[in-house]
């Protein structure tokens, strides 16, 4: 079921998404990217959910990263449990954190440092792996043990983090030069990648080493070890935690600029919009996004993830839907990128994403469902609370 996921998931998520991040990028390339869309297109209400459903998520996102970061360290180090494994997982956290201080270029040179060292040790063991091909990778479809419901479930949550958020480079987008053409590019590029990167290493693991009764978080670097000897499974540690340190440090530099956006509109403190006098970065808003991910990193992968694939639906269903309410609302815009097919490529971005979240919000495990509506229904009270103070001021 994980190569199927892996298989299927891009066709109803990033690609849909991708296409829309392409084309309103290009026709909005504003800082906040997707929660400015999603406010033109619908209004005050939806585009603040947006924006709020989107910086929960990046909650926990970061602290799943984090906690990712630390599973791999104890390959090496098996004692990290407990309190030495929420230490590791806020040292990357406060390392990130002072990359982002120092702004986008610094953030870009070392996520483009770690994505070309993680292709090492993927290419390799995806080829050793394919070489010693002994197993049938996709038996059995789900464990034979565990009820389908809960495994359908975790796997689609699982799938949709592991595709999500490539309408988040949207809200950097004035901070990269010439967007509307460097955004359609690079969606065009990393959403294959994406796709070869997840498959083709699990494909081969399977096909050679099998066991995949064993598999847990951080497995990957075990089963490189059984494919290709000790100095695989310890590239493939260092490769992992390397990527993970690049995804986690994209994550901070895409989504603490959606508090400051929504800071500058006037529905979060001031403060949050407050630039770093030598870096120009939202200093503040980065810092206490970090120190939220880190207060996450207490929890496990799996309850992180569950809740996240909440938030993240909802989030992802506001801006393919954005699409459609700027085609009707503003058609006067310039679009450099336009998604392909005309009407029938619309409905495609739309329903997909839709449908899929729908799916995956069905199938949640006991923990996304009972916290899941909650951190959903938090974006509008903090709205009407916002809007109430805003009342206040103006009548003082």
């Amino acid at each position: 079921m994980t190569l199927i996921y892996h298989l299927i998931i891009p066709f109803f998520w990033c690609i849909p998404v991708s296409l829309v991040a392409a084309e309103l990028t290009t026709a909005m390339p504003v800082e906040g990217g997707f929660y400015r869309w999603s406010r033109a297109a619908f209004g005050d209400f939806w585009g603040f959910l947006a924006g709020w459903w989107n910086w929960s998520a990046s909650f926990l996102m970061g602290g799943s990263y984090a906690v990712l970061f630390a599973d791999y360290l104890k390959f090496y180090f098996p004692q990290f449990s407990g309190w030495k494994h929420v230490l590791v997982s806020f040292l990357l956290i406060a390392f990130v954190t002072w990359l982002n201080v120092r702004g986008i270029q610094m953030v870009g040179k070392a996520s483009t440092i770690c994505e070309i060292f993680i292709f090492i040790p993927v290419i390799a063991m995806t080829l050793l792996g394919l070489a010693k091909w002994h197993h049938n990778p996709f038996a059995p479809i789900v464990p034979p043990d565990r009820p389908f419901r809960e495994v359908f479930g975790v796997g689609l949550a699982l799938g949709l983090w592991l595709y999500s958020g490539y309408e988040q480079l949207s809200s950097v987008a004035e901070e990269v030069e010439n967007p509307q053409r460097t955004f359609p590019r690079a969606l065009a590029l990393v959403v294959p990648l994406s796709i070869a990167t997840y498959f083709l290493p699990t494909l081969a693991a399977l096909a050679s080493v099998d066991n995949w009764q064993n598999w847990k978080d951080g497995f990957f670097s075990t089963a490189a070890q059984q494919i290709g000897g000790p100095w695989l499974g310890n590239l493939m540690t260092v490769g992992a935690m390397v990527g993970i340190m690049a995804l986690l440090n994209s994550t901070v530099l895409t989504s603490t600029r959606m508090p400051s956006t929504l800071a500058e509109d006037g529905y979060l403190p001031s403060f949050l919009t407050r630039k770093h006098p030598r870096y120009g970065t939202p200093w503040i808003a980065i810092l206490i996004s970090s120190a939220i991910y880190a207060s996450l990193a207490l929890h496990t992968l799996g309850q992180l993830i569950s809740i996240y694939a909440w938030l993240r639906g909802a989030t992802t269903v506001m801006t393919v839907l954005s699409a459609w309410g700027l085609r009707n609302k503003r058609p006067d815009l310039p679009r450099a990128f336009r998604i392909p097919a005309g009407g029938f490529g619309l409905v495609y971005v739309v329903v997909l994403p839709t449908v899929m979240t729908c799916v995956a919000l069905y199938f949640s495990d006991p923990v996304a469902l009972r916290w899941g509506p909650w951190a959903l229904a938090a974006g509008p009270v903090v709205y009407v609370v916002v809007k109430w103070f805003a009342k206040r001021e103006v009548r003082n």
